[in-house]
Parts: C-alpha cells; structure tokens; sequence
C-alpha cells in the first residue's frame, strides 16, 4: 500500500514545488510506482512535469467537487514510472467549497486515495502555499510530511506556524501523522545568514533535518520551463545528486 506524504510550507517560493516534482521523479526512476498530486492551484507541479494544462479533461477539482472519479484523473507523465493527478486555476474555488461541505462528506479525500493505494508505491501531494482547507485535506489523508524550506529568518517564523497547524490535525483527524523532514533549500552555505539559520534549526529539529541540502543552480531553476524533472534534464549536475541522495534518505525515513 503506498505511503502518502505531502510537502507542506505556507511561504511561497521556498522550492516546494520543484522538491516535490523533483523527488517524485528521482524515487520513480529508482523503480517505484510513484504517483503525484498536484493540490496547488498554480498547477505548477503539472506543468512542471511537461503536461500540458488545455489538454487535461480533470483534474483534482473535480474529484474535490464529486464530478469525477480520481481513477479518471491520472495523468501518465512522459517519465518512467510516474503518473499525475493534474491541477488548474480551476481548484482555487474549491477551498471555499471545502467550508461548505458537512463533516461526513470532508472523508471524500481518504475515500478517494484508498481506491488506488494497491497501485502506488507513494503518493506525493504538491500542497498550496497556505495553510487552508486545501493544506489541511492533504495533510489529513497524510503520513507524513516533508517541510521545505530556505535558510531565511522569515522562513523561522513560518515554521513555527506550520508546527502548530501540524500539531492541530494530529489532535484532530489524524493522529499519525509525522514529519517526515526538513530540507534546506536553494542553499549557499557561503552566506553568514545561511549558518545562523541552519544553526537555530538544528537547537529544535536537529533529527528531522535531511542530510543533504539542496543548493540553489541554474539548472534546477530552468528544469520546470522544459518540463522535465532534474534527474532528466541535467542528470550528472548537482542538484540532480543532491536531490537523489535526498529521496534515498526520505525511502528509508517512511
């Protein structure tokens, strides 16, 4: 049965996008079945991942709403061994749906991962940079979470929050839920502020760190506009190394 795992961080442009689709294709090339749902409604993880956005006939929205099934929605990626669940603009309506729905009908999330977890070895969720209804679902259906993040000090303060948003739907819906790690992100370990950051994150959260950090490259920025993970569009560089060595470490963490 496939292990779900969200990436999670309610600052924008922190690499959660590109470390979800990154990771994903890095573990789908390692022979796992892995599928990714994009739940963010930039659809950046879809485009990322080279599918085109007119050609998609459903998306997570419609299973959402109750229009479509989510064995209808997935999308099979140009890449081995890796599938979609896609995401347009058309999902930022359905945060305000969510509030709307009874608490019997917010289970459509966990009904609709358990018809497909036999086919799947994981099953990565893209979250939104908020911590909304959006964030909450997945993390709800979630066993585990990989937290990116930079080494900025606004990026401290957000943590903090998430921690709490974390602890919250521990004590609410789901109990098991684990932190799967913290992964360091468009890193340059030339920067003062970059030590004092990772210094104050390892006093708290020293065994949730992942190992390697991801440095910040040109070829990891200009991946997504070729619609193609770094495992394939600069294999031997070193973000496609640093992200290999971080799917490794997140196999054997869950």
């Amino acid at each position: 049965m496939a292990k779900v795992v969200s990436f999670s961080n309610q600052k924008g442009g922190v690499g959660k996008t590109t470390s979800c689709v990154n990771i994903s294709a890095q573990i789908a090339n390692k022979g796992k079945k892995v599928l990714m749902i994009d739940m963010d409604p930039q659809g950046n993880a879809t485009s990322g991942l080279g599918i085109s956005k007119s050609k998609i006939k459903s998306t997570i929205y419609d299973v959402i709403i109750g229009r479509s099934d989510i064995k209808d929605t997935i999308v099979k990626s140009n890449f081995k061994n890796l599938w979609v669940v896609p995401a347009t603009i058309d999902l930022a309506g359905a945060e305000l749906e969510l509030y709307d729905l009874e608490d019997d009908k917010l289970r459509f999330t966990e009904i609709a991962l358990d018809s497909i977890k036999d086919d799947f070895d994981y099953i990565f969720i893209d979250c939104p940079p908020s911590l909304g209804m959006l964030t909450v679902k997945a993390l709800t259906v979630s066993d585990g979470v990989v937290i990116p993040m930079q080494c900025e000090f606004y990026s401290l303060e957000g943590m903090s929050q998430l921690m709490n948003t974390i602890k919250k739907i521990r004590s609410l819906y789901n109990p098991s839920l684990q932190i799967v790690g913290i992964l360091l992100t468009m890193y340059n370990g030339r920067l003062t502020l970059t030590g004092q950051v990772v210094a104050e994150l390892k006093k708290y959260y020293q065994d949730k760190l992942f190992k390697v950090p991801i440095s910040r490259t040109v070829r990891i920025s200009e991946a997504p506009g070729y619609g193609e993970p770094i495992c394939y569009h600069d294999p031997y560089g070193k973000g496609s190394l640093e992200y290999a060595a971080v799917a490794k470490e997140l196999m054997l963490r869950i």
